[in-house]
């Protein structure tokens, strides 16, 4: 009995010392880590007094507390960001497809405002800007040091009003200036038409109107041609498209799939992780595809680009993609305002991560620049065939039906040959698919 209770009573003088050794070092650090934050946060207050106190001029203490907010999330990453009343309705508004501005996509790179695309149809296009650009001047007014939303809040203003940007360009030697006029833009989700019996999908952005506009016009499409027998397929084009709306690439991805994950995001804990599954369905039944990308190609269209080529649906053919692979969660605040912050990544569904290294194309194509087509004999030299000799054999093997069919063929590809001049990359996505189906479906 006696060594029962001595052994008890050194267990629990084990157990104290145990904890005390252990719990007590464990607590120590917390309480001298939540020390550390109240000093902080004292001294934010006393910075804050002073400078309401001392500063030169007098301060608007609202927006000297907006401005240190922001500071703290713009101090995360690009994409982290407060968000004021006013622009939180005008997200609110883009989300439905119609917003007022210059049409850019941008981010924000050594203190500098980088295009990461112009939108179809807008401004920004119509002027020249191009993926890539760097913007560095507004009206005369340096960028450097402002952070991204004062420089767009610089970039906005009445519609119809002018906007001189400064760019800095890849390949050219000096900066230059464009002249835009700002305009209400008004985004065509998705564009559709045919090339020969290819149907082109043009997605420009994924907004509220991306699926619906994608399901109708490919069906339009398919009825136009007859029947879903005679498409050769589908090219669909993510190029310069800046993302949006994650159940818009979801569904958009879901057309084409029939099973498997689609995307997965992973936030910090386990638990915060979500996984996206096609559903039963191919709109298309297994129909050739090909997806466009370049360096304008981001978030949403890389998510779409991601998941069809891990599920060796489609080819990719371009450039790599931007490479924006982190999730913004928009979380509302008292004043109607709003806080954009960084909650988790997207993986495709192989587990690549997109973040910083986008999709790469299974094919790089170059974009080319535009050319006018040559004139046959430009160089003063006839072409000559078997045809164009004196006293050639005529072909009488071919009925009217088979030299008719031939001529369509023949037409179809000068047609694609003309497209190449114009659009090198989007002509040979139509070349693979003809391809493909030459091969047969086997």
């Amino acid at each position: 009995m006696k060594r029962l209770m001595v052994a008890a009573l050194g267990g629990l003088a084990g157990g104290i010392l145990l904890s005390t050794q252990v719990a007590g070092p464990l607590l120590a650090q917390e309480d001298a880590r939540n020390s550390s934050v109240y000093e902080q946060l004292d001294l934010f207050g006393d910075i804050f007094e002073r400078i309401r106190q001392n500063y030169v001029e007098e301060v608007d203490e609202a927006e000297l507390i907006e401005a240190a907010i922001n500071g703290m999330l713009i101090s995360l990453d690009p994409h982290s960001s407060y968000i004021s009343a006013r622009d939180y309705e005008d997200i609110q508004v883009q989300t439905r497809g119609e917003f007022g501005g210059l049409g850019i996509e941008v981010t924000q790179e050594d203190g500098f405002v980088r295009v990461i695309t112009p939108m179809d149809d807008t401004p920004a296009m119509e002027a020249g800007v191009e993926a890539g650009d760097y913007i560095t001047h507004v009206d005369g007014e340096a960028l450097l040091g402002l952070t991204l939303e004062e420089s767009v809040d610089m970039m906005r203003g009445p519609v119809g009003s002018d906007i001189i940007i400064t760019v800095v360009r890849e390949g050219a030697d000096e900066p230059f200036d464009i002249t835009i006029t700002r305009d209400r833009i008004r985004l065509t989700a998705v564009r559709s038409r045919l090339e020969g019996n290819t149907a082109i999908l043009r997605v420009s952005t994924f907004s509220d109107q991306t699926y619906p506009n994608l399901r109708d016009g490919l069906q339009g499409l398919i009825d136009e041609l007859g029947g879903l027998e005679n498409l050769n397929g589908v090219v669909l084009d993510l190029r310069n498209n800046p993302g949006g709306l994650l159940n818009q690439a979801i569904r958009v991805s879901d057309a084409f799939l029939d099973q498997g994950e689609i995307v997965s995001t992973r936030g910090r804990e386990p638990q915060d992780g979500e996984r996206y599954n096609a559903t039963p369905g191919d709109m298309i039944e297994g129909l050739p595809m090909v997806v466009l990308i370049n360096g304008g190609s981001a978030s949403a269209s890389e998510i779409v680009a991601g998941a069809l080529q891990d599920h060796r649906r489609a080819v990719v053919v371009g450039t790599n993609s931007f490479g924006k692979g982190s999730v913004q969660s928009v979380m509302p605040l008292a004043g109607d305002g709003a806080m954009r912050l960084t909650t988790s990544l997207y993986y495709t569904p192989s587990g690549r991560s997109i973040q910083a290294l986008g999709v790469a194309p299974d094919i790089i194509v170059e974009q080319r620049p535009v050319v006018e087509a040559e004139e046959e004999g430009e160089d003063g030299r006839p072409t000559r065939t078997e045809a164009s000799l004196r006293g050639a054999i005529e072909n009488s093997s071919l009925t009217e039906d088979e030299l008719r069919q031939l001529e369509e063929e023949r037409a179809a590809a000068e047609a694609t040959s003309n497209l190449r001049n114009q659009d090198y990359q989007l002509a040979y996505a139509i070349d693979i698919l003809t391809g493909l189906n030459a091969l047969g479906p086997n």
